[in-house]
């Protein structure tokens, strides 16, 4: 099989890259490396049956050579990060939704043969996590009210009684409640890729990504996962900031699962399922993770817990990962502080710029934290 990945020399990417390659596929990597996710120039890879090509999505032209010659279509590539979504809200917009269109109009209406498409979603645009309330069921609470985020009420109300709520995990049935920008336009990639794919009969797949950690990460990069911030922060020799009060949870799955559930999708024959959320069905609070970075690096630094709040961030959110398990076999295998230990060794051995009181200082001046 020969694949295209755009994207394909970022941090999933990259993972992706070298496990299809290492199964005997052809791979085609189109890539514009931003300096923001690869801060120095970087000779791309070279090896058997490995292409790579410096382009951007929403090239058409250069886009629509590649495509032509591959079976299947993996769409990495977007603009990433809640925080500078908020005011970069055009290139966002341009990059995610323009890119994803473009790809898609050259599948209508080109000739090809890729007879499968998995786009990368996000559990971003879930917004707030499944909750239930002991009166009314299983409910889906909306933005917290910006009241009570000033007195850090934290946790959200159920919106039919106000009476307290229990997080559960969030299925793919689960409507959207898109808090930023970056949740928007990952959620019109999706609609976007599942739409052509049903007018077209072509199988097209969206994953919806939970919180993705592990070696490769963008460490200088401010706005990219939580793990890999806090740990920069730590070679540093700076405490990690934690919004709220840090008892935040979240959905951490390593790098290695989720490009066991992209190879699934490309490979596995598909039914009436679509969607599919990839993480690990375990909800770990923010807090945690510094601590357990923190006991990886042997730092004595304690996480520093700031108790504001962050325009887009949701309290609770982890997934059912019943319906991926069913449907593609998948299975998580990477144990948290297995993974989370992993990740920090890597660190070892390459440089992280820690940027993170900049981004900080450009949310605060925006009036978004």
């Amino acid at each position: 099989m020969k694949v295209l990945v755009t994207g394909g020399a970022g941090f999933i990417g990259s993972h992706l890259v070298r496990r299809l390659l290492s199964q005997g596929d052809s791979v085609v990597v189109y890539d514009n490396y931003d300096p923001q996710v690869h801060l120095r120039k970087v000779r791309p890879a070279k090896a058997p049956r490995l292409k790579t090509v410096i382009g951007d999505v929403r090239d058409r032209r250069s886009l629509a050579r590649e495509l032509k010659k591959v079976d299947a279509v993996v769409h990495l590539a977007a603009a990433v990060g809640v925080g500078q979504s908020q005011y970069q809200i055009r290139h966002y917009v341009d990059v995610n939704l323009n890119g994803t269109a473009t790809l898609l109009d050259i599948l209508a209406n080109d000739r090809h043969k890729v007879a499968r498409v998995v786009v990368a979603s996000s559990m971003s645009a879930y917004g707030e996590g499944a909750y239930s309330c002991s009166k009314c069921g299983r409910v889906r609470p909306g933005l917290r009210s910006d009241e009570a985020m000033k007195h850090g009420q934290w946790e959200p109300a159920c919106p039919d009684c106000g009476g307290e709520l229990r997080p559960v995990p969030t299925r793919e049935s689960d409507r959207f409640h898109s808090n930023s920008i970056y949740a928007v336009t990952k959620m019109g990639q999706e609609e976007l890729v599942l739409n052509y794919g049903l007018a077209y009969g072509v199988p097209s797949v969206a994953l919806r990504f939970f919180n993705v950690f592990g070696p490769g990460q963008s460490l200088s990069n401010p706005y990219t996962g939580v793990a890999a911030i806090f740990l920069t922060r730590l070679k540093n020799r700076h405490a990690p900031v934690i919004y709220e009060d840090g008892l935040q949870c979240r959905d951490f799955t390593s790098v290695y699962d989720v490009v066991q559930a992209i190879e699934l999708s490309v490979r596995k024959p598909i039914g009436e399922h679509r969607i599919f959320n990839v993480g690990t069905g375990v909800p770990t609070p923010i807090k945690s993770i510094a601590q357990i970075l923190g006991r990886c690096c042997k730092s004595d630094l304690e996480p520093k817990i700031v108790r504001k709040f962050r325009s887009g961030d949701t309290r609770h959110c982890y997934a059912d990962i019943s319906r991926i398990m069913e449907a593609l076999g998948y299975r998580p295998r990477v144990p948290l502080e297995e993974g989370m230990r992993e990740l920090a060794d890597w660190a070892d051995s390459v440089d992280a710029k820690d940027s993170f009181d900049d981004a900080q200082r450009e949310l605060t001046r925006r009036g978004l934290v």
